[in-house]
């Protein structure tokens, strides 16, 4: 399955996206939950700073 998600990210357009995998604590539970999100390399920052 990886590799078929590696694939279909190499287009030939010219942004390079990147799969950012992130763990969250649930508040309810008090267990982790992991949030995936496949997004431009220039989001990653933003996307991982940000609280959930």
């Amino acid at each position: 399955m990886a590799k078929k998600t590696v694939a279909s990210l190499k287009k030939a357009d010219a942004k390079v996206f990147t799969k950012v995998i992130r763990m969250v604590k649930n508040d309810k539970t008090g267990g982790y939950q992991f949030q995936e999100a496949v997004m431009a390399a220039e989001e990653v920052d933003k996307f991982l700073s940000k609280k959930a």
